[in-house]
């Protein structure tokens, strides 16, 4: 499966009853994520600075009406998985000051600098939240999005929306709010796509050339291993 196979409940295929019929399903994991790094950097800039323009076809302006750069920018992670560690890690090379919420505190992430806080707090302190979630996690529900608040801009790099559907259009109802997401799925509706403050590139991010040769050396060494063990 060209997914990290977390658990058995977030896989499109039955794992459990695989198993029990005898067949082996294995995970393949981290070989997309330097191309979504990239992306959120990308849009970031863009956004920061007002370069381009918008989805429904406007001139972008500088996100804080003069441009500025990352640098000092309050950004938090919800989620510090793989990618979630690498776009914290792009983060705070540019200079941003990188808050987290995670199941618990990373030794290695307090070591850079980065602060473990409760969800709540990583939503109110930040002015960029990306979160980076396993498919099917849903964390921002309508008290989270309070805590957010107004002027705030949101990514979601994971393969389904991380939000209620519900909170989350409220939120976006208001113009001074803006969310990036790379695919559909990470939006969850089409109906989203309306909203101008919506930006969706609708193209995974993480399928790149180099992605591929990752995916295909850990395809065939999944193969080499189950053969060495057969």
């Amino acid at each position: 499966m060209c997914c990290s196979l977390y658990s058995p409940e977030s896989a499109n295929v039955d794992i459990l009853y695989a198993n029990s019929r005898g067949i082996t399903v294995k995970g393949v994991r981290d070989y997309g994520d330097e191309g979504v790094v990239e992306y959120v950097i990308s849009e970031l800039v863009r956004c920061l600075h007002g370069f381009g323009t918008t989805s429904d076809g406007k001139p972008r302006q500088p996100w804080s009406t003069i441009p500025r750069e990352i640098t000092g920018l309050k950004a938090g992670i919800v989620g510090l998985g793989k990618s979630g560690g690498m776009i914290a890690d792009a983060l705070s090379f540019f200079g941003a000051d990188i808050t987290y919420f995670a199941r618990s505190e990373k030794a290695d992430a307090k070591a850079k600098g980065y602060r473990f806080l409760p969800l709540k707090e990583v939503l109110s302190n930040s002015e960029v939240v990306i979160t980076c979630l396993n498919k099917n996690t849903v964390l921002l529900r309508e008290a989270e999005f309070e805590a957010f608040g107004n002027r705030k801009i949101l990514f979601n790099t994971g393969l389904s929306p991380s939000w209620e559907v519900a909170p989350f259009e409220k939120w976006l109802s208001n113009s001074n709010n803006v969310v990036y997401c790379d695919t559909l799925i990470a939006l969850g509706d089409k109906r989203f796509l309306k909203y101008p403050n919506v930006n969706c590139l609708q193209v995974s991010t993480g399928r790149t050339q180099q992605a591929f040769k990752r995916l295909s050396e850990k395809v065939l060494a999944n193969l080499t291993d189950y053969t060495k063990i057969q």
